[in-house]
Order: C-alpha cells, then sequence, then structure tokens
C-alpha cells in the first residue's frame, strides 16, 4: 500500500495578511525555525509515508521556492524511479500564471494527474504545519469506504471569526455540512485544506466541475458533493499539533511554540527527520559577553550580545551590548552594538544600526522587510 499514493502540494494561496514576508517568496517557501522553509514539513511527511512521486504546483513569487527545492535531492526524490515535479504557472495571453482556486490550479495540471501512476491522490495545502502519516487516512479511507477523505483538526488555535473553513462531522466520519468565512465557526472542526481521494475520480471530477464553469474545489465542488450528497465525503482527525500560517502573528506564534521543548519532540523525531536544503556554515560562535538563554540558533551566526527566547537563521551577527528577545532574526542579518529588539521579525539581510530600540506588543510584532537598514 505504501507507494500507492501520489503527493500534490499546492503552494498558490496568496496571503495578504503576511505583509513583507511574502512580497518575494510565496508562503511555502516561508523561513522557519532557523533553517527550514514552511514546505519542508509537509514535503518530509510524504516521504516518511512512503509517497516517492510528488509534484509542486506553483503560482506567484515562485522564485526562491524553486530555488529551495532544486531537483529534490536533498529529500531523496531524484532517482530514476522517483521523482519531484515542479509544476510551474502556465502563461496564457494577459494572465501569468495566477490561478482562479485550487480547482483551476488542478485541471491545469490534468498532464501530472494523468501520468502518475499511483491509484490515490494526497493534495496538501502548504501554508499549513501539520505532521501525519497518510498511510493512516488511505486505511480509514478504504475501511469507510469513502469516496473523498477530508483532513480536519479541532484544535482551537486554527479557528478564525470571518475566515477558514469549518466541517460538521457525524457518526462513522462522515462530513455533513462545510461552512465557509462564516462570523463566528459553527463547528468545532476546521478543514485544513488536505484531502485524500481516489486519482481517476479527481479527474473525472475535475472535468465535470470546470465544464460546469466551476473554479473553487472547496466552495464549487466539495460544496456541492456534500450538499447534493452525490459522493461520499469522509473527515480524518489530524493528531497533534496545527499551525496555520496565515498572518503574521500566526507566523511569529508558530516560530515561538518550537522554543517548547514537547513542540519539538512532536514534530522532529529521530526516526522521520524534517529535510530542507543543507548550506554549509561553520558552527555558530559565541564570543565576549555572549549570553544566550532558550534559543534556537543556526549555524555560522556570531553571537557577542544578549539573546532570549529568539530564533537565529544562518549568518546572523549580534554585536557587543546588543539585546534580542521574543524575536525571529533571518538569515545574514546584522544587529549592531547597543541594539534592543523586542518582538521582531527581521526578514533577511537586514542591519539595524547602534544604539536602535524597536519593541513591538507580543501579538503585533515589528516586521523589518528583507535588505532593510534601519
Amino acid at each position: 500500500m505504501k507507494k500507492n499514493i501520489v503527493g500534490l502540494i499546492y503552494t498558490g494561496e496568496g496571503v495578504s495578511e503576511l505583509k513583507e514576508l511574502t512580497r518575494y517568496r510565496s508562503t511555502a517557501a516561508m523561513p522557519m525555525l532557523g533553517r527550514y522553509r514552511l514546505i519542508d514539513f509537509i514535503l518530509s511527511g510524504m516521504i516518511h509515508s512512503g509517497m516517492k512521486n510528488i509534484g509542486i504546483i506553483m503560482q506567484k513569487n515562485y522564485h526562491s521556492l524553486m530555488d529551495h527545492l532544486g531537483s529534490g535531492r536533498e529529500w531523496n526524490l531524484h532517482g530514476k524511479r522517483s521523482g519531484l515535479t515542479i509544476l510551474p504557472p502556465y502563461m496564457n495571453g494577459d494572465r501569468v500564471g495566477v490561478y482562479e482556486g485550487l480547482l483551476d490550479a488542478l485541471h491545469s495540471n490534468l498532464n501530472f494527474l494523468r501520468r502518475s501512476r499511483e491509484r490515490f491522490i494526497a493534495v496538501s495545502d502548504s501554508n499549513v504545519l501539520y505532521q501525519v502519516d497518510f498511510n493512516d487516512i488511505l486505511s480509514q479511507h478504504l475501511d469507510r469506504q469513502h469516496d473523498i477523505t477530508l483532513l480536519y483538526s479541532k484544535n482551537s488555535g486554527l479557528r478564525r471569526n470571518g475566515s477558514g473553513r469549518y466541517v460538521e462531522v457525524g457518526p462513522g466520519g462522515a462530513v455533513t455540512k462545510i461552512e465557509f468565512d462564516p462570523t463566528i465557526p459553527h463547528f468545532e472542526n476546521t478543514y485544513i485544506g488536505a484531502f485524500l481521494i481516489r486519482r481517476e475520480l479527481l479527474i473525472d471530477l475535475l472535468d465535470r466541475s470546470v465544464a460546469a464553469g466551476q473554479h473553487h474545489f472547496s466552495r464549487g465542488m466539495l460544496a456541492q458533493m456534500i450538499a447534493e450528497k452525490t459522493h461520499r465525503v469522509g473527515g480524518f482527525e489530524c493528531p497533534g499539533n496545527i499551525w496555520a500560517i496565515d498572518s503574521v502573528p500566526a507566523y511569529f506564534k508558530a516560530n515561538m511554540d518550537f522554543l517548547n521543548d514537547a513542540v519539538r519532540a512532536q514534530i522532529f523525531r529521530d526516526e522521520q527527520p524534517i529535510w530542507t536544503k543543507l548550506r554549509d556554515e561553520m558552527p555558530a560562535r559565541y564570543l565576549g559577553e555572549a549570553e544566550v538563554k532558550n534559543a534556537l540558533i543556526a549555524d555560522g551566526c556570531i553571537i557577542e550580545g544578549q539573546v532570549e527566547n529568539s530564533i537565529l537563521f544562518r549568518g546572523v551577527r549580534i554585536q557587543p551590548g546588543a539585546s534580542v528577545k521574543n524575536s525571529i532574526i533571518m538569515q545574514d542579518a546584522v544587529i549592531s552594538r547597543g541594539v534592543s529588539l523586542e518582538n521582531c521579525i527581521l526578514d533577511k539581510q537586514t542591519t539595524i544600526r547602534e544604539g536602535v530600540r524597536l519593541i513591538a506588543p507580543r501579538a503585533y510584532p515589528i516586521v523589518v522587510a528583507k535588505n532593510l537598514t534601519i
């Protein structure tokens, strides 16, 4: 059963609430936890579920993601019988690779679906960090004879007033109702944008839906399947913690949660590593008056100041007398002497000049855009 699922990751969901952080990159390419990208977690999860054939649907701002994924070597997806397939955005007339939604994106990549040989397909959005064994979903899917199985969570941290997709799950795991962007969600189950379905059935459904003028997978096709009971829609409860990276505070909180040992132990398991693109660096160096408490520090950092409850990416320089608290500092940033940072997110290659103080409330961290000097 293990090699009977093809994986497909949709990186097209633009999230305007991430502001400067996604101006030049897709949400899937968001840097996480000092050395990873958001896509690494779902990609590693699919590989640990035995998938050898994985497609990645690109949309806008996909260059940094392409650079990160490369040939798929770091994920062992570059062999003759296994593969990572990059599905770049299509070009047509005045629209350059902007899909109307997931259904549009899937239909535009029907060739990948038809070319694949696996019986089932697992499709996932890329702006959610979670861990699941897709074989468990497949077992339940087959046992209960569902046509499509949706992944959902009861995690209250995923609920958003005015946005999101929520499902009612009845006895036997059947999804009986779905609602979109309710002012206040009526159902406790949040659909997290991942599902499993027989590949041939998905191709058939896509053709019918597009012929009927639909563009949206969940609002159009899925809602109709549930309302009209044309297909058996099931739900699988995703275990453990789940993070939806859909705003600056959500991104900040997700990273900060991983400063907790128990949270790290849930996602980072020795027998199932999270793979990422490697960059050879010297180990981090702590010099002079360096003081570090409860922090994730990547290779290549040089620390001469104070760091507390923070995440430092590769090559960050903290000069003497600088204090960094509750902050995320991305690659190659320079924090000069006497600087004080608290509840900040600094994008790559930023420089904070001597004596600057940037202090924000935890619920609304300050974001400093890429390549800026302050």
